[in-house]
């Protein structure tokens, strides 16, 4: 999982890099961060294993360009997070000196004007093509490409339509209006409980954060005396708890866990895959040989607190390639190859 940070020049992206990856990531600019995952301790305390791996997202803090009103992000970091799942895009709402509304909505130009670049590129090459010879023509995607063009030119993001985006022939091109985006309204401590949001859409999640309050609770390194500031602010989940929350909503991911005396360990999965999807995150070879998952599902283990007590219940199940993986499910796979 990857997620850039992005915005204008003084909205606060790196005290919330910072307040996510800590203040030494800084100079690096790129980090990558351990996902919370409270479930894993319960089964460390079970197997006691000299391992315990969590899941991971890589962050990449970008530099902030002029503003709204200087030309925009810049092709430079524009092309820089086409790579990236997911952008966390950070909007100055504490300063007075901007619009953070306003950023929004030149950051989305940035993202459409980008991608109508791209394609206008590209149909242009398919032209091109066609004055050649007609068998270059590939009129699937010329197709693919024309519709987006029209979507664009109505200043809509591709993220909009997701049947649009996700045709095959346009997956290549990595647009920027299509890439789901987490927008991080920077505000002041006082208006954190106040603040009133755009409501959430498609591939859009919004929330509230006060970068520099969390940038300081992420540097007490004592974790009661950090709970213990939260409770008097009022903050029931930290920054990294929330975007954590949103990136995994925005890709549509759930966490399924293994145990066993040499690790615990959680990975990520897209939601509503199969148990076979899902060997296949730990190895291929697990997928390939595949003959059947055995799952306890998160309520049942903490109601039974021993697999042996679960497997007596008739909690622990035998199940087929077929069956869909559920958030918080711990699971062995039986393979062969």
């Amino acid at each position: 999982m990857k997620t850039a940070l992005i915005g204008f020049a003084g909205a606060g992206k790196s005290e919330l890099f910072a307040a996510l990856a800590g203040p030494a990531a800084l100079h690096a600019g790129r980090a990558m961060v351990k996902v919370p995952e409270p479930r894993l301790q319960p089964l460390a305390d079970l197997y006691h294993p000299p391992k315990i791996t969590f899941t991971e997202i890589e962050f990449l803090d970008l530099p902030g360009a002029a503003g709204a009103k200087g030309g925009g992000l810049g092709d430079r970091v524009l092309n820089e997070v086409r790579p990236y799942d997911c952008l966390l895009a950070v909007l100055d709402g504490f300063s007075g000196a901007a619009d953070p509304r306003e950023q929004l909505q030149a950051l989305e130009a940035d993202f459409i004007i980008a991608d109508l670049a791209v394609v206008e590129k590209r149909l242009e090459r398919i032209a091109q093509d066609r004055k050649k010879a007609k068998h270059l023509h590939d009129v699937e995607e010329e197709n693919a490409l024309l519709q987006a063009r029209e979507h664009l030119d109505k200043e809509r993001p591709l993220r909009e339509s997701p049947e649009l985006s996700s045709q095959p022939k346009l997956k290549g091109f990595r647009f920027l209006s299509a890439k789901p985006v987490l927008w991080a309204w920077n505000v002041g401590e006082d208006a954190l409980g106040g603040f009133i949001m755009p409501e959430a859409g498609e591939g859009v999640v919004h929330l509230a954060v006060s970068a520099r309050l969390e940038r300081e609770l992420s540097e007490i390194q004592d974790l009661e005396e950090r709970q213990a500031f939260m409770s008097d602010l009022g903050v029931e989940h930290s920054a990294l708890d929330r975007v954590v929350g949103g990136v995994y909503a925005l890709l549509g991911l759930i966490t399924f866990l293994t145990a066993g005396d040499k690790e615990v360990r959680a990975w990520p999965l897209r939601r509503g895959l199969p148990a076979v999807e899902a060997a296949g995150v730990i190895h291929s070879d697990i997928q390939r040989g595949f003959i059947r998952a055995e799952v306890l599902g998160w309520e049942d283990f903490l109601a039974c607190r021993t697999f042996k007590t679960a497997k007596e219940r008739g909690l622990l199940r035998l199940e087929g390639k077929d069956y869909i993986v559920k958030d918080g499910d711990i699971i062995e796979f039986r393979f062969n190859v």
